[in-house]
């Protein structure tokens, strides 16, 4: 508990560092990399702001041009499936969604993790718990249809959001490496499949 608490007031104190300027930030960041160290599949890195984490850290929202070239930045992040298939199995995608596990340093393998997804967004009809900071996904497949634009941008979404919304609280969750193809895949699978319950009641 100790440890969480430290880890926690550390992250809190990022943002005054890099207010305070990079000298500062740099000596904070030095303190950081002799103290922690990567000992499973969570990357060390996770704990470093990343200059668009910096830039929608402060009190200000970045200017329309800053968003729009963070944006374009992140979505060159964006990796679509190199087979060219999309949707994978939308059970396995319904337990990546109601898994709420994040990767950490003791997990072996990224199967280890969960979406979270219902920590944020209402998606099934047989959930009745659910979190509201996003948008429902409630039949989300059902009104947008499964055309290639909407599977495209679901895709790239759940990627990476940030090349849609700069300053989105929503994880990078392929980018950051958060969820594997696979487990997007099933993601995807359970937002447009017609036989899942974000689709069928």
């Amino acid at each position: 508990m100790k440890k969480i608490s430290l880890i926690v007031g550390l992250l809190v104190a990022m943002p005054a560092a890099w207010a305070q300027g990079e000298d500062t930030y740099a000596d904070f960041k030095a303190m950081m990399d002799r103290s922690f160290k990567t000992t499973g599949i969570a990357s060390k890195h996770r704990i470093y702001q990343l200059d668009f984490q910096k830039a929608c850290s402060s009190e200000k929202l970045p200017s329309k041009k800053e968003m729009a070239r963070i944006e374009a930045e992140q979505m060159k992040t964006i990796r679509y499936p190199a087979d060219g298939k999309y949707l994978g199995d939308w059970k396995e995608g319904e337990k990546i969604a109601v898994n709420g596990r994040g990767l950490t340093w003791t997990d072996k393998t990224p199967y280890n993790n969960g979406g979270g997804c219902y920590n944020c967004h209402q998606m099934s009809h047989h959930e009745i718990s659910y979190g509201t900071i996003g948008p429902s996904l409630l039949e989300y497949g059902k009104l947008r249809g499964n055309g290639e634009e909407v599977v495209k941008y679901t895709w790239g979404k759940i990627y990476n959001a940030k090349a849609f919304n700069a300053c989105s609280h929503m994880p990078r969750n392929g980018d950051a490496e958060i969820l594997t193809e696979k487990q997007i895949k099933d993601l995807m699978a359970f937002l447009l499949d017609p036989a899942s319950p974000v689709n069928k009641k």
